[in-house]
């Protein structure tokens, strides 16, 4: 066999897996009421840093994502699964009153230096999402949110 042809047997059977693949679907993580666990419903949040919080983590730190419109092709879909639960195994603000005081603790000096070093939001993230990018003061905000939230813990 050629090698043009196979090349365009490959190119086949990449284009008809790809179209097979559409049909499989990734559960969204869309929650469909509010959740009692939730960090603000437990601790004080500023309006602002709510806001900075959603716009930055929530997608995948929350029970619920707002997902972008490629979304709904595969194996994009997947991968975005994957990537919430991943993020919500580390931390999920709407599950944060389940944790013991010493996760929460421990969680909450994770934010504090994942924003202040620049590893969160994800660089992979900010890309696409600009408006989750964190200014210096925004992320020293978040990080005085977070002194604020381990006094009453502690």
């Amino acid at each position: 066999m050629k090698t043009s042809s196979l090349i365009k047997a490959g190119a086949g059977f990449i284009i008809v897996l790809l179209i097979i693949i559409q049909f499989f679907d990734a559960e969204k993580n869309i929650a469909t009421t509010p959740s009692e666990n939730a960090i603000e419903k437990h601790h004080a949040v500023t309006d602002h840093v709510r806001k900075l919080l959603k716009t930055s983590c929530y997608d995948c730190h929350s029970n619920t994502t707002v997902y972008p419109a490629y979304n709904n092709i595969q194996p994009v879909k997947w991968w975005l699964a994957d990537h919430v639960n991943s993020g919500k195994r580390h931390l999920n603000f709407d599950e944060f009153n389940t944790y013991s005081k010493e996760k929460k603790l421990k969680k909450l000096d994770e934010i504090a230096e994942t924003v202040r070093s620049g590893e969160m939001p994800l660089t992979s993230y900010t890309l696409i999402h600009h408006n989750a990018k964190l200014s210096d003061v925004e992320k020293a905000e978040i990080e005085q949110w977070v002194n604020e939230v381990k006094k009453h813990i502690e």
